[in-house]
């Protein structure tokens, strides 16, 4: 329709007139404003906090990288508006310390693994260096987040032990291997009356196999074994291990355990402060704990492998695989450590909530799992050894 077609008299030429102008002042508003909402786009209007963290890692360790890798992703996720500032093993407090000062408020927040205040309730090391039931790290971090394992967390830490922390869990940290030793170990017969060094229930497991077992963070062990404390050790990894030393006081590197087999960072809060955060930064926190997971184990992969090779060919250590026979012991201690420690009403329930995950899931992976090993023997023969 034309303005000719419109305007038949003075008033309604009027009209039209007025029509016409309210159209074009409203087109010209609703533009603007959708320019606006175009250009405004929606940011988090919460009020900038930084935390206080402290790892439990030495200086050295790859774990304070991996610590880092969670912190980086808190920081990016939250658009800067959340920080952490992350604090090496020492600064505020020991290794084995940093529970109590996440607790006390001394730190807001700390990454270490429950293994390191199993003296408090044996079941925390149900929740990293626990029994194998076939399952291994990765499923039964699935149990943490799928089979009620968050919740009984959360029932010993907070119910059971009243302490003020919330946690999470990242990083289903490969099968520790047994450790370092003086010479290789053929049978259980070389590993009695050794003095050893582990944390958590391993401790138990070690003990019940004839050991004499110390527990130390990490830094403390070299000069531990330069003193005479320890005997033989195990840490975690072949990077972790190489990074303090351990190459340079022992020779011989034994892989494959069911001491450690499925352990994992708890990253871990003051309660009040965390309560005390925006909604939108306590989901930040938690779910930053799932990326840094595969973030984590990536970086594992690479370093570990590698730290290996360097180990094997650079160091001259001498890399075995642990006999089935002491895998075996293993086991049997572990039976025994548990017909003793279920008789706890808590721990028992735990353990029972990880058998039936474990009987489901492994039974599960294992029947559908390939044979990566005959994969391996098929394009590498005669690498591996066993």
């Amino acid at each position: 329709m034309t303005d000719k077609q419109i305007v038949k008299s003075k008033d309604g030429k009027a009209k039209a007139a007025q029509s016409r102008r309210r159209f074009l002042t409203g087109a010209a508003g609703v533009a603007a404003g959708g320019a606006a909402a175009v250009a405004m786009p929606q940011v988090s209007r919460a009020q900038t906090v930084t935390l206080k963290m402290q790892g439990a890692w030495g200086k050295s360790d790859i774990f304070n990288d991996m610590a880092l890798e969670y912190v980086q992703r808190v920081e990016d996720m939250a658009g800067g508006r959340l920080k952490i500032e992350y604090l090496v093993s020492g600064a505020v407090v020991k290794s084995f310390q940093v529970q109590d000062a996440v607790h006390k408020g001394v730190l807001d927040a700390g990454h270490q693994v429950v293994a390191y205040w199993y003296g408090k309730n044996k079941a925390a090391s149900l929740f990293g260096t626990g029994p194998v039931f076939g399952a291994d790290a990765h499923q039964i971090l699935a149990w943490i987040h799928q089979g009620g394992g968050k919740e009984y967390y959360r029932e010993l830490v907070q119910d059971i032990l009243g302490l003020n922390l919330v946690g999470f869990f990242a990083m289903p940290m490969p099968t520790q291997p047994l450790g370092w030793f003086k010479k290789e170990i053929k049978s259980v017969d070389d590993l009695k009356g050794l003095k050893y060094r582990t944390v958590g229930l391993a401790t138990d497991i070690m003990q019940g196999m004839g050991l004499s077992v110390t527990q130390l963070p990490g830094g403390e062990i070299v000069p531990a074994l330069e003193r005479g404390v320890i005997e033989a050790f195990e840490y975690n990894n072949p990077t972790s291990d190489s990074r303090f030393g351990a190459q340079d006081v022992s020779k011989v590197y034994m892989m494959g355990s069911y001491h450690q087999a499925a352990e994992f960072f708890e990253i871990i809060y003051n309660k009040d402060k965390f309560e005390s955060l925006p909604k939108e930064h306590q989901a930040i926190l938690e779910y930053a704990a799932e990326a840094a997971s595969t973030a984590n184990f990536a970086l594992a992969m690479d370093n570990y492998s590698r730290d290996l090779q360097k180990l094997i060919n650079d160091d001259g250590v001498h890399v075995y695989r642990t006999p089935t026979s002491v895998m075996k012991a293993q086991l049997a201690s572990w039976d025994n450590v548990l017909a003793d420690l279920t008789k706890d009403a808590y721990f028992k329930k735990v353990v029972d909530s990880q058998k039936a995950w474990s009987h489901r899931v492994a039974y599960y992976y294992l029947l559908n799992s390939a044979d990566y090993k005959l994969a391996f023997d098929h394009y590498f023969p005669g690498e591996l050894g066993f």
